[in-house]
C-alpha cells in the first residue's frame, strides 16, 4: 500500500490507498455521499485514499478514472472533527498528484462553501445536471439549509 505524508496547519496527514474492503469506511463515505446504494454504484470501480491522522481515519476521497485522460472525484468527506484545517485540500492535492496531465471532474450540490471551497482549490464551473439529487435519491438531501436539487459538475486540468 503506497503512502504519502502531507502536512498543512497542525495536521499530519498520511494518505494510504485501500484496495480491499473498501466498505468498511462506509461511515467516512457516507459523510460525502450520504445514500449507501449510491456509494455502492462505484466504490468498487474507484481507487479509495484514506487519509489517517495519528493512525485514525479522518478523510477519504473515491476517484474513478474514466477513458481519455479524464478521473472523476465520485467522493470526497473529511470527517466532522478534523474540518477546516486543510485536509480536504490535501486530499485533492495528492490525487492531482497523481493525475498530472489529465482533467479532474467532480459533482457536488449547490451548497455555497462547497462550491467556494472547490472554487479555491482552482476548479471551474464545467456543467449541470439536472434534478440529480431528487431523481437519483430516496430522500432530501440538506446541506446548510439549502436541499440539493441539481448535481454541479466542476473541472480542473492538472
Amino acid at each position: 500500500m503506497p503512502t504519502n505524508k502531507l502536512t498543512s496547519v497542525n495536521v499530519n496527514l498520511t494518505i494510504k490507498e485501500v484496495s480491499s474492503e473498501k466498505r468498511r469506511f462506509i461511515d467516512l463515505l457516507l459523510i460525502g455521499d450520504e445514500q449507501v446504494d449510491m456509494v455502492e454504484r462505484y466504490l468498487n470501480e474507484c481507487r479509495l485514499f484514506i487519509g489517517y491522522i495519528c493512525e485514525e481515519p479522518a478523510a477519504c476521497c473515491a476517484v474513478l478514472e474514466e477513458p481519455g485522460k479524464i478521473v472523476e472525484i465520485k467522493n470526497l468527506a473529511v470527517a466532522a472533527t478534523h474540518r477546516c484545517r486543510g485536509i480536504g485540500r490535501l486530499m485533492l492535492r495528492h490525487v492531482e498528484s497523481l493525475y498530472r496531465g489529465t482533467t479532474i471532474i467532480l459533482g457536488t450540490g449547490e451548497t455555497p462553501s462547497t462550491l467556494r471551497f472547490y472554487k479555491n482549490c482552482g476548479y471551474e464551473y464545467s456543467h449541470t445536471v439536472r434534478d440529480f439529487f431528487t431523481d437519483h435519491y430516496d430522500h432530501p438531501i440538506v446541506e446548510e439549509g439549502v436541499t440539493l436539487r441539481d448535481m454541479v459538475y466542476l473541472k480542473k486540468m492538472v
